[in-house]
């Protein structure tokens, strides 16, 4: 009886295992994934979906798109298909039915769409007074980054405080930099790169909506220019001295920095060494960044006035200048 019941058993374990085909088994996971071409399009972004397999010959399949359940387009082999992301705060959904020889199979791909804007500024850049651009950073200088996503969702605008931030610097993961609430970024730019590749992704904590943007950071060589610096009206910043200028009598030639670093020039760190054809001139240390000059009546010719600072702690923070000016 013993005997009996187990044949029975066996026979009964062997047709439920030849139910199961090897196919079938393998289609149970589909084998067919998913890609969407921005990962987190922005509102009115063209999102590219395409569906790929490594079990399946996707281009002799019948495959179905519909997107929020209207049916879009069909064909053989129609494993690519392309949709307008929503406003902010709206959903789509986009569904592909894929036949195969192992039954249909259903894909999604849900788009969410959100918004990020990036805003950096170098940290310890000098750069003189009413000058309307930009401090540039500058080989080992310090640098922040800020995110601003904007995602938006049907309780409406989320806190960017309460996101997750992942960062990254030239494709490197910045494990200290990313977290719950770190939606800034510091760093200081390497003198063996003139640029720097700054990406960040911010994310709900329940991973539903995500906004991402990168931003490339190049680094700038110091500069200076020279400026009259009157008496009476101050410096004179609305023309650069040129080579060739003019003195007469004795004048005060200022010269500012662009770039360099510390913000502050007055610290100690910055070493100014005037010359005047190639002679060393001894300025005052608390106005490093002038220099008196006196013509001698009766006198004239050329003579060529040179300055070189030096941050005495980051040996790559340099500039020059050097003008010929005549008498």
């Amino acid at each position: 009886m013993k005997f009996r019941f187990l044949i029975l058993y066996l026979i009964a374990v062997f047709i439920i295992l030849g139910a199961i085909s090897p196919s079938a088994a393998k289609a149970a996971a589909s084998d067919i994934s998913v890609n969407m071409v921005p990962a987190n399009p922005a509102p009115g972004d063209n999102v590219s979906i395409t569906l790929s397999s490594y079990l399946y010959d996707l281009n002799t399949v019948s495959i179905s798109w519909s997107v929020n359940g209207k049916n879009s387009s069909s064909g053989v082999g129609d494993k690519s298909f392309s949709v307008t992301a929503p406003a902010a705060g709206a959903v789509t959904t986009v569904t592909a039915v894929v036949a195969t020889s192992d039954g249909n199979f259903t894909e999604t791909a849900t788009i969410r769409p959100a918004m990020m804007v990036l805003l950096w500024q170098a940290d310890d850049s000098f750069v003189p007074p009413f000058y309307e651009g930009k401090a540039m950073p500058t080989p080992e200088s310090e640098v922040k980054v800020i995110a601003l996503p904007q995602i938006k969702t049907g309780a409406g605008n989320v806190d960017p405080s309460t996101m997750l931030y992942t960062w990254q610097k030239d494709y490197d993961n910045q494990a200290d930099a990313s977290g719950y609430g770190k939606n800034s970024f510091i760093y200081n730019s390497d003198y063996l790169d003139s640029l720097n590749n700054i990406s960040v992704t911010a994310a709900t904590l329940d991973q539903k909506y995500s906004a991402d943007a990168n931003v490339n950071i190049a680094t700038y060589q110091p500069e200076i220019d020279f400026y009259k610096n009157d008496t009476n009206m101050g410096t004179l910043w609305e023309n650069a001295l040129a080579d060739g200028h003019k003195i007469a009598g004795s004048e005060v030639i200022e010269a500012d920095p662009y770039f360099i670093s510390p913000k502050d020039i007055r610290i100690p760190f910055l070493t100014w060494n005037w010359t005047i054809n190639g002679n060393p001139v001894n300025t005052p240390s608390f106005t490093p960044n002038l220099m008196p000059v006196q013509t001698q009546t009766g006198v004239s010719g050329t003579s060529a006035i040179s300055l070189t600072i030096n941050n005495t702690n980051e040996i790559f923070e340099t500039a020059s200048k050097s003008i010929n000016v005549n008498f």
